[in-house]
């Protein structure tokens, strides 16, 4: 749990110090990430991928829509969800605030990104896993 905790805090500490530069939040990168896929999403898939609680994330994303890098829309195939997607802003501010998050970021060698990536999403399903078995 230490060394989780540990790369965790100065994985977000280094990612902060690059948001800022374009006076970017972590959370508001979080958002930002996900709708830069170009689809839109329900807003409680928002929360979920940004780990934030719906309240939080309707104010961010209020803070986005003012900055006009995020809009919502009503989902054609179910009108009681709404979706978020980028403004065209919102797309050149995502490539900007990515391209200098990747410039900074380092870089593990000889295949280590991919098996880090790997055992990590190994770690959150069984403990995902665990959880669900815990719960019944």
């Amino acid at each position: 749990m230490h060394l989780l905790t540990r790369a965790e805090r100065l994985a977000a500490r280094r990612l902060q110090a690059a948001l800022d530069e374009h006076g970017c939040s972590l959370d508001a990168w979080r958002v930002l990430s996900l709708l830069s896929d170009g689809e839109g999403h329900p807003m409680a898939a928002v929360a979920e991928a940004a780990f934030l609680p719906p309240p939080t994330l309707t104010k961010l994303v209020d803070q986005l829509v003012d900055q006009n890098l995020v809009y919502r829309r009503v989902d054609p195939l179910d009108r009681r969800r709404i979706l978020a997607h980028l403004t065209p802003r919102g797309e050149d501010h995502w490539r900007r605030v990515d391209r200098e998050v990747r410039a900074q970021w380092p870089v593990l060698s000889d295949g280590d990104d991919e098996l880090l990536r790997g055992l990590l999403h190994r770690l959150a399903d069984t403990l995902d896993g665990a959880a669900a078995e815990s719960s019944v």
